[in-house]
């Protein structure tokens, strides 16, 4: 049973799927950072200055007693929140890394997909009626024969 494992712990797929997980969860950190630092500061400026990270609906009041300037003020208060502008920020990235998986998957499959085979070359000779013989096609009498060809 051990080797059964082995075998199929080291198979290429498996391997290949490992190497896709661990590229996939890199992949994600760069995108919640380009979420979350890049994309997301200008539209909350747009937007009169909104961090989207701030956008939170308290449900229920902490120990101190709010309202909260910030999430992190919320949660250090103990106070049960709903995340809004966290959920967005997801939803962004989501997004994202799917358009991305998506242009992928569509440039793999251009790549994988075979050529379309070329036109056969329009032909060149042909037979002489009289004698079978290959002629030139624009030949009007048979080099092989001195049959007339019309």
């Amino acid at each position: 049973m051990l080797k059964e494992f082995r075998d199929f712990a080291v198979k290429g797929n498996v391997v290949d799927m490992a190497v896709g997980i661990i590229i996939g969860a890199a992949f994600g950190t760069i995108v919640a950072s380009l979420v979350a630092d890049i994309i997301m500061p200008p539209i909350g400026m747009l937007l009169g200055g909104v961090d989207f990270t701030n956008i939170f609906v308290t449900l229920k009041e902490g120990g101190a007693v709010g309202p909260y300037k910030t999430l992190a003020d919320a949660q250090a208060a103990g106070a049960v929140t709903m995340n809004v502008g966290q959920f967005l920020n997801k939803v962004i990235s989501f997004l994202i890394v799917s358009f991305s998986v998506f242009m992928l998957v569509k440039a793999l499959n251009k790549a994988k997909r075979e050529e379309p085979k070329p036109a056969p070359a329009a032909p060149t000779t042909k037979e002489c009626p009289y004698c079978l013989s290959t002629i030139p096609l624009k030949a009007t009498r048979c080099a092989h024969c001195a049959s007339d060809l019309k």
